[in-house]
């Protein structure tokens, strides 16, 4: 998690410390399209793993949990988190070319199957 007031070396690293892990930039590409309940990003990695992620995005600003019309909480970007919407877009769209030249495969194809 970053802190306020250290040295960095340039501007990438921050942004490499405040995404920080495999899970929050995964978690925030995930609710960039709209908001989704804990239930919805729980598939992805355990519940103490993701309890965790999302605690630290909300607390450097990045995600916000909101009360959705039906009563039930939803995690959401919040300006911040959504001034990273074209960087993770990015990197999915890079990730998709070069992991199917590879020849990955993805839970988001359907047909991908453990």
């Amino acid at each position: 998690m970053t802190q306020r007031g250290r040295l960095y070396g340039c501007p990438v690293e921050f942004a490499l410390d405040a995404l920080g892990g495999k899970w929050k930039t995964v978690i925030l590409a995930r609710i960039k399209e709209q908001p989704m309940r804990y239930s919805d990003l729980r598939p992805s990695l355990s519940d103490k793993m993701l309890t965790q992620r999302l605690a630290e995005l909300v607390e450097i600003g990045f995600v916000t949990l909101e009360t959705s019309p039906d009563g039930k909480g939803r995690y959401a970007l919040t300006g911040r988190g959504g001034d990273l919407a074209a960087a993770l877009q990015a990197l999915y769209d890079w990730g998709s070319v070069h992991g199917r030249a590879e020849g990955v495969r993805f839970r988001t194809d359907g047909a991908a199957t453990t």
